[in-house]
């Protein structure tokens, strides 16, 4: 059997455990957190990344990234923030580009000065834009792509390239992506990062975290996580190993709509405008072509200044004012009190995050069904 195995096959086999016992159909779940050490081979220990469900999950993570390996956290903040660390010390510099998650934000520009790190945000997402921030002691290049929340396209191949002519890491997140969507490896990124508590859980009752990459960047970061102690519990990894097998269906339901109602918002005089790759008018929409199998379930849109957007979200009656996103549901919320609400509000205007900005996470749901709940929700303030 060929090793080129489609998404669907990866998500339900790749890494999965054997029950020989009883020669059941799923994974067996191994609650220890205590093994033998003598006459073995591998010391496991759930917080050094090795139980046995731990590793079964790591590589069912790198295969749907084209990876060698992947270590499995606690949660999408431990997984940036041990891959960032694990390649950073004092006295070293940074490159960021300027639309990140809030909480990535967050973490570099309240605590990186604690530990002597220097950065930039660069003015945009551009390559050029990238360069121009990279000093002589930079060592990192780190990028977001689709962007939260306003879908900014990075250049993939062209950070890779920039990087390796510079001799730096090249890192991303590809949580608004997923794996179904998007493959940075296959570009020349080196470490891909997700909050598996997105796509890859899937259903909104599962906080996870994964970092992916060659063997030797994956090895030097779990010297670091071990001793952070950012793991993920076994019965968790077990969950999202069940959750995973059904990543490359729901995804494509999800880009299915979203697709449809980025055109049905688009088309209604209540919305400022639209931001979703899959749009020919989005700026970046042909890198989206380039660089991604799908366009995401994720998009933003803006109300006209009028629309009070906590009023229309409370007019919706089946799209759940949520945070967190990329469940089997449609959620939908703004930016400016969630995910960037730590942001101060020029931080936030600097960024185009408006406060009648939401962001919507589409699911699964029946297209017909979602475009009603929105033409209704439109039709009050009419």
């Amino acid at each position: 059997m060929s090793n080129h195995k489609g998404i669907n096959t990866i998500c339900t086999h790749t890494g999965e455990l054997e029950d020989k016992e009883y020669r059941g159909a799923v994974s067996p779940l191994y609650m220890s957190t205590s093994y033998v050490f003598e006459e073995v081979e591998v010391k496991r220990y759930p917080r050094y990344f090795n139980t046995p469900n731990q590793v079964a999950l790591a590589k069912k993570m790198a295969a749907l990234e084209h990876g060698e390996d992947a270590l499995i956290f606690g949660s999408g903040m431990a997984a940036i923030s041990n891959a960032l660390m694990a390649f950073l010390k004092a006295g070293d510099h940074v490159v960021f580009q300027d639309a990140l998650y809030g909480g990535t934000t967050n973490l570099v520009t309240e605590e990186f000065h604690k530990f002597g790190i220097e950065y930039s945000f660069a003015k945009d997402s551009s390559v050029k834009s990238l360069e121009a921030e990279i000093q002589s002691n930079t060592r990192l290049i780190y990028i977001e792509s689709p962007s939260n929340p306003l879908m900014k396209l990075t250049d993939m191949a062209g950070v890779a390239k920039l990087a390796r002519e510079h001799g730096l890491v090249s890192m991303i997140d590809n949580t608004f992506a997923s794996p179904v969507n998007q493959n940075p490896l296959d570009f020349g990124i080196d470490i891909v990062i997700h909050s598996a508590t997105k796509y890859m859980g899937g259903h909104s009752d599962i906080l996870a975290g994964t970092v992916i990459s060659s063997t030797d960047y994956i090895d030097r970061i779990r010297h670091l996580a071990k001793n952070l102690g950012g793991n993920l519990s076994d019965y968790t990894v077990w969950l999202l190993e069940r959750s995973l097998k059904t990543m490359g269906i729901r995804v494509k339901a999800q880009n299915h709509n979203a697709q449809k109602l980025a055109e049905f918002l688009s088309s209604e005089d209540l919305v400022e405008n639209v931001y979703y790759p899959g749009l020919k008018e989005h700026p970046e929409h042909e890198l989206a072509k380039k660089q991604m199998k799908g366009f995401g379930g994720m998009m933003s849109f803006g109300l006209k200044e009028r629309i009070n957007a906590s009023a229309f979200m409370k007019e919706l009656k089946l799209i759940k004012p949520s945070m967190s996103l990329a469940g089997v549901e449609s959620t939908i919320l703004l930016p400016s009190k969630t995910s960037h609400g730590l942001l101060s509000p020029e931080e936030r205007q600097k960024q185009g995050i408006k406060d009648n900005l939401l962001r919507f996470s589409v699911g699964i749901e029946d297209i017909e069904d979602l475009i009603e709940d929105l033409k209704q929700a439109l039709g009050k303030f009419k």
